[in-house]
């Protein structure tokens, strides 16, 4: 395998539940995963993270030392994988990593990852290219999604289909044979759900979507979650924590407290809540859809997955049937990523992100 075709990817989402990595070869015209690895998230560095999502004390310090021991986790991760592959540090061409979105708000002109990548560089001993939303963000874009042209290059079909990926929040990619790629967020996919799951049971998430199975949607708190003006928005759009919060659910339940939901109605309410803000987006925006792949956790759920192909009335399928496990795409993705900054290939996509021209993402920390 030539130096110049392998790339680590590495991935934390708004889930904020842990990293995903992958070492992959570009030298087929399908990017080939040759090694996997999964880390938990440590317990005091999500709190910390969740805590920077809203102005707090010392933030400046705080970020900077979250982002050291997030790359520190990347590290660890990247280690696996060479040790996986029985590669080499300079086997590789490059590490595409994110770091942790913790402030997104485009209109103000600013996106805000925590990462240490020079850090990161000097643990691995591989080039890091990261800080991949702010150059789209400088060009007038939202700097997200950042996937749809990754998305092309492996999903795309004869027919149109869209690509959803069902993180802390959903964004989807529409492809359509002929037509330029186009990709936004949709809303809240697990955030909200994992929230209220880990208040009421304990759990980080609803296994199987099993704990909302058991409950029975709202319809009046269902349609005041709707009635959400960011929702109506059109594309370009991105959103995240920022908006879609503890505080954000709180208002919006506070008119039912004399109801006394249980918990379990309001669960099932939140998953319906999701799979409506999908199927409203692709029946207004891409009803020539045929078909959908889903990646990202929320993959993982049965129950929302069903809910959302009875909502559609289209096949719903994971990536999985696509070759790419769900919970690898992202970070395979950010392989990508890298991969396309080596090759000068602009994969900031106006006809995604609304930015005024295409541009290179990333910047480069060499080994």
């Amino acid at each position: 395998m030539a130096r110049s075709a392998l790339y680590i990817g590495l991935m934390s989402g708004t889930s904020i539940d842990g990293v995903d990595a992958v070492l992959a070869d570009f030298s087929p015209a399908v990017p080939r995963i040759v090694a996997q690895a999964s880390l938990c998230m440590p317990p005091a560095l999500r709190q910390e993270f969740l805590a920077l999502n809203q102005p707090g004390d010392n933030e400046l310090a705080r970020a900077a030392l979250a982002g050291n021991e997030l790359s520190r986790l990347y590290a660890k991760a990247c280690h696996q994988l060479l040790d996986e592959a029985g590669a080499a540090p300079e086997d590789i061409a490059a590490i595409g990593a994110h770091g942790q979105t913790v402030r997104h708000d485009p209109a103000q002109g600013y996106t805000l990852q925590l990462n240490a990548p020079a850090l990161l560089a000097e643990l691995t001993g591989i080039a890091v290219i990261a800080d991949f939303r702010t150059r789209d963000v400088a060009a007038g874009g939202q700097g997200a999604p950042l996937v749809p042209g990754f998305h092309q290059a492996v999903f795309s079909g004869r027919q149109p289909r869209a690509v959803l990926n069902l993180g802390g929040m959903g964004n989807v990619t529409l492809l359509n044979p002929g037509r330029d790629v186009r990709g936004f967020d949709t809303g809240p996919a697990n955030v909200l759900l994992d929230l209220w799951c880990k208040k009421h049971t304990g759990r980080d998430y609803d296994d199987m979507g099993s704990w909302a199975a058991g409950g029975q949607r709202i319809p009046a708190l269902l349609d005041a979650l709707l009635d959400e003006p960011w929702l109506a928005l059109p594309p370009p759009k991105s959103t995240g924590r920022d908006l879609f919060n503890e505080s954000w659910l709180n208002q919006k339940l506070a008119p039912f407290a004399a109801m006394a939901p249980s918990a379990r109605d309001v669960q099932a309410t939140l998953q319906s809540f999701t799979v409506n803000t999908v199927a409203r987006a692709i029946e207004t925006w891409a009803p020539e859809t045929r078909d959908m792949l889903v990646c990202g956790g929320g993959a993982k759920n049965s129950g929302l997955m069903s809910e959302l192909e009875h909502a559609l009335q289209r096949p719903v399928r994971s990536t999985a049937d696509a070759g790419i496990a769900p919970q690898l795409v992202e970070a395979l993705a950010f392989a990508w990523l890298a991969w396309a900054y080596e090759h000068g290939l602009p994969a900031g996509l106006p006809s995604v992100t609304g930015a005024r021209h295409p541009s290179v993402l990333g910047c480069k920390y060499p080994a």
